[in-house]
């Protein structure tokens, strides 16, 4: 069904002042008058009171005042003993939402706070990716049809009396504007569905797929779901698709498996959004960075990578940044964190505007396809099976493959003793199991056929041994990678690692 009527003329007006406005703002002033306003705002809550907000006089002084912290940290000491019913606890009034996000230290869940200035920021942001994207194609009609947003189940949970939780997508759904859900899709009985295999085959039978003229979600689940979509319209399967969201896990897997599915001129932006703040969005082209978000609710810091275990490690801001350097992440914002470690790293390409490229996690983890798994749970699993079964594991190696449109995980795997191939099977359906029971998301994709059960290869003892020794990595404080997260790294080392599996070190090594 199309929308009423074409909405772009007046978005274009809209976005034409933004983009103003947006060019006007200076990063530091900007960012320092936020802040100021942020600690305003929670001087009375009990985190302000605390750390002594109300005598806080600017960015340095704050940075004094306010350690960093993790997750668990604010959970523990902060947000659990409330838990669900958090007053004037880190941000003023009542928290009516939690995202809940999976893969930390602490458990399967985070539950993030969303509070409703969070959500005016969060929109914000969504209006500066259509303002980018009117600018670059100014003949552009993207409010001539639908928007469709893929994410999970809209379903949230009431919790306690005004307090919900539940995907962010759900959350963000809550907060369209009446006014723009003629524009939207799905509609609320299909958004709702929690089983996700169910949901795409319902999407797939209900997208209009002429209508659509916005599509956004996670790289590795639109590719699904454009497949689903070109076996029942043909290709392109969304022929009036004029613009592609992008953003979650690394768009270069995905650039050349989704580019066959997109009409010709369709345009792709990346945007870096989390559940506790909208970090950047492209407002160049692909690999040019992107744009901080500075007027959107968070109050950004960045601490070198290597410093963060320190106990005073320096805290940058807009005003004292880098181009070149793999920063940690730290967010202030509406919904109550304060110089919160997010668990990303990035490089500023820009200064002024600040632009950045995301450039990992801050500790070892795999989401190539959005399963967001830790280096915890990930150790756990393999070590945990391999214990049941008597085996000692000497060295591993994990990262993605595609085994078709599907992504998977391979792991390559170094038992102490030479173990029989045919064991390999029973020890990747075992791990299979234990991380569908660890994490949410892991599960999420594999039980929704987003993923194939992942695969495990049996090295011979002194496998990875000869491996690193050919990259002069031997000894030392060298390790083995539990993780290469880069698919054509892990490609390149699994080819070696098979060769010196087949005896040839010579050849794995001069090949390194």
């Amino acid at each position: 069904m199309m929308p009423p009527f074409d909405a772009t003329p007046p978005l274009r007006a809209t976005t034409a002042l933004r983009l103003r406005q947006l060019q006007r703002l200076d990063p530091a002033a900007t960012q320092s008058r936020l802040l100021a306003r942020l600690l305003r705002r929670a001087a009375g809550t009990r985190f302000g009171r605390a750390h002594g907000f109300a005598g806080i006089g600017g960015v340095a002084d704050y940075q004094a005042r306010v350690p960093i912290r993790r997750y668990e940290d604010f959970w523990r000491d902060w947000w659990q003993p409330a838990y669900p019913v958090l007053v004037d606890v880190s941000w003023p009034g009542r928290v009516p939402y939690f995202a809940l996000s999976s893969g930390t230290t602490s458990g399967t869940t985070k539950y993030i706070p969303v509070t409703a200035p969070m959500m005016r920021g969060n929109r914000r942001a969504a209006l500066d990716v259509l303002a980018w994207h009117l600018h670059h194609h100014p003949q552009s009609r993207i409010f001539g049809g639908s928007s469709f947003m893929l994410g999970g189940s809209t379903a949230l949970e009431r919790v306690a009396s005004g307090v919900r939780q539940g995907d962010l997508s759900g959350i963000a759904a809550v907060g369209v504007p009446a006014p723009l859900r003629p524009w939207s899709f799905p509609p609320p009985r299909l958004a709702l569905i929690p089983d996700w295999d169910r949901k795409l085959d319902a999407l797939v039978e209900a997208t209009p797929a002429s209508a659509i003229r916005i599509l956004s979600g996670t790289p590795s689940w639109l590719l699904v779901l454009l497949e689903r979509l070109a076996a029942r319209h043909g290709m392109p399967p969304l022929p009036a698709l004029e613009l592609l969201v992008h953003g979650g896990v690394p768009w270069a897997p995905y650039q050349d498996r989704l580019r066959p599915f997109l009409p010709p001129g369709c345009a792709t932006r990346e945007v870096y959004a989390a559940s506790e703040g909208f970090g950047a969005l492209a407002d160049r082209g692909n690999g040019e960075g992107m744009r901080l978000t500075l007027d959107a609710g968070v109050f950004w810091e960045f601490v070198p990578v290597e410093e963060l275990g320190l106990a005073a490690p320096t805290r940058h801001w807009v005003a004292t940044i880098e181009t070149g350097i793999d920063y940690a992440v730290l967010v202030t914002s509406c919904a109550g964190l304060w110089s919160y470690v997010l668990g990303d790293t990035v490089r500023f390409v820009d200064r002024s505007p600040p632009r950045l490229l995301v450039t990992g996690r801050t500790s070892y983890s795999l989401s190539a396809f959005g399963e967001h798994l830790d280096g915890e749970e990930i150790e756990a699993a393999l070590l945990g099976v391999a214990r049941a079964r008597g085996l000692t594991i000497a060295d591993y190696t994990v990262g993605p493959v595609f085994l078709g449109a599907l992504g998977a995980h391979r792991w390559l795997v170094e038992p102490d003793a030479p173990a029989d191939p045919a064991l390999a099977d029973h020890l990747a359906r075992a791990v299979d199991a234990a991380l569908i029971a660890a994490n949410e998301d892991y599960a999420a994709h594999r039980r929704g056929g987003q993923m194939a059960p992942p695969e495990m290869v049996l090295l011979p003892p002194g496998a990875f041994a000869a491996w690193m020794r050919a990259q002069g990595k031997l000894g030392g404080q060298h390790k083995v990678p539990r993780v290469l997260a880069d698919p054509e790294r892990f490609a390149a080392a699994e080819a070696a690692l098979r060769r010196t599996s087949q005896g040839d070190l010579s050849r794995a090594e001069s090949a390194l």
